[in-house]
């Protein structure tokens, strides 16, 4: 088995944010925050990295990302496109949304029949814990069917300026995932936090939750899986939820767990996550990472002697 490959997913609109947030720097050297995790990703024994991204990025993602990156890890570039669909489907005219992460996957799988690797969001900060604790899973040689998801504390993982999308988890004793539950409406509040459907009914969700950031370690047989949960999505639209469904790794992995076709171990560790939704979290992860290259967890400029 090969080494374990890094998947980052850059294909994203933003559209809370306002713009392109994947490349938008997070700190006075110009670095954005998937720097940091290809940087974490190299310490912790990854050795190629596959970026998902939209074709018409593809000159300023290489320009402002690639070039720099390039020479201290192998790096691929595939691209999401609303058309990549399985026989049969066609987009329906004048979406222009993505199919979601389970899609941005199966648009990267050429690159990954052979080898494990991990998927994450171009647009988060995980902690080089997190990236330890996932390489040395993924190496370990686990078999067929052995998955890992990197989880996190959900009352850490909320913004002061507006709701998030969270998959809340359920784990047993054995710290296997037994279920994951994609909330979209998620909020801080002064009574901890609380996820809505319908902007008027709110429910509370315990501080302490596991929730899923989009950090996935798979074995390569998951994609098979993939691609029929895929199909079967497609096959559910309807004209009301054509336009703007997703399909989601969260969703898939949980119907996976709920078949008993694979298992996903969840990897506990003291990496603390910062994600920037909306562009009001901007500068207090840029304070976060400021601080992190003060206590000396990062230099100044990542690849000027990596």
């Amino acid at each position: 088995m090969h080494d374990p490959a890094l998947v980052i997913m850059a294909a994203g609109m933003g559209s809370r944010f306002g713009g392109l947030k994947q490349m938008t720097p997070v700190d006075a050297e110009g670095h954005f925050l998937m720097d940091f995790s290809v940087y974490d990703a190299i310490a912790a024994g990854f050795r190629r990295v596959v970026f998902i991204i939209k074709e018409e990025m593809r000159e300023a993602f290489e320009e402002k990302v690639g070039r720099r990156v390039a020479p201290h890890i192998p790096v691929t570039y595939v691209y999401q496109d609303l058309r990549q669909l399985p026989e049969g489907f066609t987009a329906p005219e004048g979406r222009v949304k993505p199919w979601g992460t389970a899609h941005a996957v199966l648009a990267a799988a050429a690159e990954l029949e052979d080898t494990p690797f991990a998927v994450l969001n171009a647009d988060d900060f995980y902690g080089a814990a997190a990236f330890a604790a996932m390489g040395a899973y993924l190496r370990a040689g686990h078999g067929p069917g052995c998955h890992a998801m990197v989880g996190y504390r959900l009352g850490n993982t909320l913004t002061e300026h507006g709701s998030v999308s969270r998959g809340v988890c359920t784990v047993d004793a054995q710290g296997l995932l037994t279920s994951v539950t994609e909330r979209k409406r998620v909020f801080k509040t002064p009574d901890g936090p609380a996820y809505t459907e319908d902007g008027e009914t709110y429910h509370p969700l315990p501080e302490d939750a596991p929730v899923s950031m989009n950090f996935w370690g798979f074995q390569p047989d998951v994609l098979p899986l993939f691609r029929g949960s895929f199909a079967a999505f497609l096959g559910g639209l309807t004209s009301e939820t054509a336009m703007t469904a997703e399909c989601l790794i969260p969703q898939l992995t949980d119907r996976m767990i709920r078949e008993k076709r694979g298992s996903v171990q969840v990897l506990t560790t003291p990496a603390r996550w910062y994600g920037v939704t909306y562009r009001e979290d901007l500068p207090g992860v840029s304070a976060a990472i400021a601080a992190l290259k003060q206590a000396g967890a990062y230099p100044d400029k990542l690849w000027e002697n990596a």
